[in-house]
């Protein structure tokens, strides 16, 4: 039974570089936020269909970027609805009390052209925690295309509570996944 979904967020699930007057708009049909986590041992891959991208950036400035990411719990499909409203519940995300996982930016510092390392806050949950992680950027037309992948620890944001704290059966590594692409 696949119990746990991806914690995001993230925003982290995506912490997307961004500079001066240089918003982006997310091209949310091109774009995936995704968690994969093991239960039992064997990997489960959950998507989340609502989020927002708010991303700043002037690849010629890539360090004065900024980048939001809002995720809508509620949206997360584990590819049958029983297990995405368990999910949903106290134990898990707590969709009713806490409806968002959020990223904030707060550095965005280029290692080349087509990597970047990210910083800033992800909240879920209520627990807000302080995260980095690499980012890889490549154009496509006029379009920036943001990719990365952020490991949490789903205890660490009160993600599967009660009997569900037992790593043996839902692991508590999660790994974010996602792919923005976002043009002027």
């Amino acid at each position: 039974m696949r119990i746990f979904a991806c914690t995001l967020l993230a925003g982290g699930l995506l912490a997307l570089p961004a500079a001066q007057a240089a918003v982006l708009k997310t091209d949310n049909a091109k774009s995936t936020i995704a968690a994969t986590f093991k239960q039992m041992g064997v990997p489960v891959d959950a998507k989340f269909k609502l989020f927002s991208a708010v991303i700043d950036f002037d690849p010629a400035k890539p360090d004065t970027a900024k980048a939001r990411v809002d995720l809508d719990v509620a949206s997360i499909d584990l590819g049958a609805a029983e297990y995405n409203a368990e999910v949903g519940k106290p134990e898990w995300f707590n969709k009713a009390k806490f409806p968002k996982a959020t990223f904030v930016s707060s550095t965005i510092k280029a290692n080349s052209p087509t990597q970047l390392q990210v910083s800033g806050k992800l909240s879920i949950k209520g627990k807000t925690m302080d995260v980095s992680f690499p980012l890889s950027l490549k154009k496509e037309g006029n379009a920036h295309v943001f990719d990365g992948s952020l490991p949490i620890k789903r205890l660490a944001f009160n993600i599967g509570e009660g009997e569900w704290k037992d790593t043996g059966m839902v692991a508590d590594e999660v790994i974010i996944k996602f792919h923005i692409t976002a043009a002027p």
